[in-house]
């Protein structure tokens, strides 16, 4: 009778697979349509004390059911982990954010603290992750440590409300003295393209907790890439980083080598299918040779590397004694170049490290290489023809200006002097001499400022922003004018970085520190009310607001000589993103 009873026991553990208070549902093709057929699920549910964690793995879930399986998750305050991938399976997209929607409310409801919430493979788009992000901004996320939305399709628009959510969390935990500290971030083939993985990387540059990163297969390109690395570098912790087949270019792979170097801690490298190109290889091989020092995975496959580049990696990896694979298959090296590789690395007695070279493409022809030079010349005329466009704008200007003067010459004085030009404002800002630049100070500013670098322009910004003068309307309209030109120009130029422009503005203002030792301005009100301006106006991405605010409401000593300034444009940022 006893045997028996252990035998049920043991088959009833096996099927739900309870382990460490989790009731697993897991693999077993459930169709639970409505709450009858979900009513074991939930009196197991209610039954179990301490429940931990829930997989649903594997199941498909309709509305009536996760509103049933919701009712009984709402008592079971010590819930954390969240196994719910693959649970949609047959579900219009239409049921799946109110389902979230439920279970996120019951385990608010529940006071629960969750360490891991996994909705991998249920391509729920943009609306799945409405359906999440009340539950992501709640104190029930606070402790979150894993979040993996791996093949969700999330797509550039879910990817924006995603890093809203997750900043909105951090800023919220933060404020309660224990800010949100993500470890592991998975999202690998949602299509976020570059700006959703520059809104998120804002919220990676926030928390800067992660350990692991996955984000392969995204259809990111080297402007999203160089956001990446730019929040990368403020993850010291990260020990895993995967972007495989996105496309970095010599300019993404160039970047991300440099963030390498602030992550002492990597282990995993992946970015296998990227087209590093042997320029960006040649950067990534001098972190590694530089530092990395537990780095065990190193893979730059199908990167059109050549052989001078795979040498210069091979020769990096000598010292690493905990490598355990090198993969540099799929690349440009030739039959020579291979042997050449192998030689290499049998010379570190490092050739069982070395992965296959079966799918080597060969030396690049001298075809390939004019294709790249002929790319290379496309972009050159491009920013050309901008310029030529840009001179004629000038000319024209200058003419215009020439005429003017001709017609005036009479009445000018010959001893009068010369107006103070843009450079000289530039250098050392005054009110008078912004009004001196005359009407067309705004298109002479433009034209002095590199709009394309967003450190510059965020100095150019906090200049002008200098002599801000509420009480002078004159004055106050100069600046507005002029930096609405200028930050239109900039945000409408395509190799311009909103996320850059906002993290050199933080870093410039004192807000955060730069590993480039920059020094900070002297913060004046001016420079918060011009902010204030901007981030209402229709060229300003409003995924950068929650950036700005979360900064301006920590405590900073820099800040507190512009309290009316500075509440104003709190205030301000909350409108606008309540308004979004």
């Amino acid at each position: 009778m006893a045997t028996d009873v252990v035998a049920q026991l043991a088959d009833s553990l096996a099927k739900t697979g309870v382990e460490d208070g989790e009731l697993s549902y897991k693999g077993q093709g459930r169709k639970l349509d409505d709450a009858k057929s979900a009513e074991d699920i939930v009196k197991e549910i209610q039954d179990f004390e301490d429940l931990q964690a829930l997989r649903l793995e594997g199941n498909t879930v309709g509305v009536e059911a996760a509103q049933a399986i919701a009712k009984a998750l709402e008592t079971k305050s010590m819930f954390k982990r969240c196994y719910w991938s693959d649970m949609f399976t047959g579900r219009l997209r239409s049921e799946i954010p109110p389902a979230l929607n439920s279970l996120g409310d019951a385990l608010m409801l529940a006071g629960a603290k969750l360490t891991v919430l996994d909705l991998s493979d249920n391509a729920f788009g943009p609306d799945g992750v409405k359906g999440i992000e009340k539950l992501l901004k709640s104190t029930a996320c606070y402790t979150l440590q894993e979040l993996r939305l791996n093949n969700c399709g999330m797509g550039i628009g879910g990817g924006k409300i995603l890093a809203a959510s997750l900043i909105q969390c951090h800023k919220k935990s933060s404020a309660e003295g224990s800010p949100l500290s993500l470890k592991v971030f998975v999202a690998g083939r949602n299509r976020l393209e570059n700006d959703g993985a520059t809104a998120l990387a804002q919220a990676f540059q926030l928390m800067g907790s992660l350990e692991e990163v996955h984000m392969p297969q995204n259809g990111i390109n080297h402007p999203g890439v160089t956001a990446l690395a730019t929040a990368m570098q403020h993850n010291t912790a990260l020990r895993i980083l995967n972007l495989n087949d996105n496309t970095f270019t010599e300019k993404g792979a160039i970047a991300m080598g440099q963030a390498l170097k602030h992550l002492h801690n990597i282990q995993i490298i992946n970015f296998g299918d990227c087209l590093v190109r042997p320029a960006g290889a040649k950067a990534i091989a001098e972190t590694v040779s530089e530092g990395l020092p537990i780095l065990k995975e190193l893979n730059l496959s199908f990167g059109e590397i050549t052989e001078e580049a795979a040498l210069a990696v091979a020769k990096a990896v000598k010292d690493k004694d905990q490598l355990k694979k090198l993969d540099l298959n799929g690349n440009c090296l030739g039959d020579d170049g291979c042997k050449a590789l192998k030689d290499a690395m049998e010379s570190m007695n490092m050739v069982d490290l070395l992965g296959s070279l079966s799918d080597d493409e060969g030396e690049p022809e001298d075809d390939d290489e004019d294709d790249d030079d002929d790319e290379e010349d496309d972009d050159d005329e491009e920013v050309d023809e901008e310029e030529v466009e840009e001179e004629e704008e000038e000319e024209e200007e200058d003419e215009e200006e020439e005429e003017e003067s001709n017609s005036n010459k009479v009445s000018t004085p010959a001893s009068a002097p010369r107006p103070p030009d843009v450079s000289s404002f530039l250098s050392f800002p005054s009110p008078d001499k912004l009004l001196k630049l005359g009407p067309k100070r705004a298109i002479l500013i433009e034209q002095q400022v590199d709009v394309s670098d967003a450190t510059k322009t965020a100095e150019a910004f906090l200049k002008i922003a200098s002599v801000y003068k509420e009480e002078n309307n004159d004055v106050k309209d100069a600046v507005l004018d002029s930096i609405d030109s200028l930050l239109r120009k900039a945000f409408a130029t395509s190799s311009f970085q909103g996320y850059s422009f906002v993290s050199a503005l933080l870093v410039l203002l004192g807000l955060i520190k730069s590993e480039d030792k920059v020094k900070p301005v002297l913060v004046v009100p001016g420079h918060l009310q011009a902010l204030e301006h901007i981030v209402r106006q229709d060229y300003f991405p409003k995924e950068n607001t929650a950036v700005l605010e979360a900064f301006m409401s920590r405590s900073n000593k820099v800040l507190e000589s512009c309290g009316n300034a500075r509440n104003r444009l709190q205030s301000t940022l909350q409108k606008v993103q309540s308004e979004s």
